[in-house]
């Protein structure tokens, strides 16, 4: 299995004024990741707007980074989801060439208790023919997985390799990195946390500010992880007003205004999501012209 340790970017759908899949600024995004030291890629997670692709588009997207990254980079693939026999034969179905693990989400919406958590996980990594890496959001599932769980499924499945901390709460981080070996990955999903978490021994982050910058993050989290917490402390002081800027209206709605203004992408989302309020856009634009004066 590829490393998945330091920083990978929770990658958005790029889509045109006309609401289709923009497959050039997808690319072109790849290419930027790459070249600005990003360790890993994460495709079809949260901030990609899965939910709203058909199942056609997420083949092709999943096909297409694969293409653009030609085996440069490490790739994660989301595949999650709240109906277990559904995900296991998208699991024995998907084309997974160019890929080395899955991101799982806990299942959201009916809200299992924690032996219908471990049983679905357990049923995942029975079927995953590539390792898998556990995702817990709470805030956006409405369950987690609690430690114990997480826990029991590493002891349990050698394929289960890692989580996904989204919870904002370094210490149930924390409890797993004591609790566990080194070789199983916590890496942080909150990136107003995510310094913390590794500086007290996470294996790095699945960003999305790093959407943006990736240059920016991916050395803040190596100098945490070379234990040079004060320069690391000095790039994330910049990072933290987009950090809150962006997460104001949803994600990935304000990341998009700001790779908008980068010229990286086009600032369309699909329904449910909107479009940021012009409040918020020229907020960010005002973060993005005081960083740019600075440097």
């Amino acid at each position: 299995m590829k490393d998945f340790r330091g920083t990978g970017v929770a990658m958005i759908t790029p889509f045109n004024a006309s609401g289709e899949v923009d497959y050039g600024a997808l690319s072109s995004l790849v290419e930027t990741y790459i070249q600005s030291g990003i360790d890993f890629l994460v495709v079809l997670g949260t901030t990609a707007e899965t939910v709203t692709l058909s199942q056609e588009e997420q083949i092709k997207v999943t096909r297409k980074v694969a293409q653009f990254n030609a085996a440069r980079l490490p790739l994660m693939l989301g595949k999650g989801g709240n109906n277990t026999r559904a995900l296991i034969n998208d699991l024995n179905t998907t084309d997974f060439s160019g890929y080395s693990a899955i991101l799982s989400v806990c299942p959201y919406y009916n809200r299992p208790n924690q032996e219908g958590i471990y049983q679905h996980f357990s049923a995942i990594a029975e079927a995953s023919p590539l390792p898998v890496m556990l995702y817990n959001v709470p805030a956006r599932t409405g369950a987690s997985i609690e430690n114990d769980t997480v826990i029991r499924l590493a002891q349990a499945h050698d394929n289960i390799f890692g989580i996904k901390d989204a919870t904002g709460d370094v210490n149930i981080g924390n409890a797993l990195i004591e609790a566990l070996p080194n070789d199983f990955l916590v890496s942080s999903g909150e990136d107003l946390t995510a310094l913390d978490l590794v500086s007290k021994g996470g294996a790095g982050a699945i960003s999305v500010i790093a959407g943006a910058f990736p240059k920016e993050f991916s050395q803040m989290i190596g100098l945490a992880r070379q234990e040079d917490f004060s320069t690391a402390k000095q790039i994330e002081k910049d990072l933290l007003p987009f950090i809150d800027l962006i997460f104001r209206e949803g994600n990935p709605t304000g990341l998009k205004v700001l790779l908008a203004l980068q010229g990286k992408s086009e600032n369309h989302l699909r329904l449910p999501l909107v479009p940021a309020s012009q409040i918020l856009q020229e907020q960010i634009k005002t973060q993005l012209e005081t960083l740019t004066t600075k440097c």
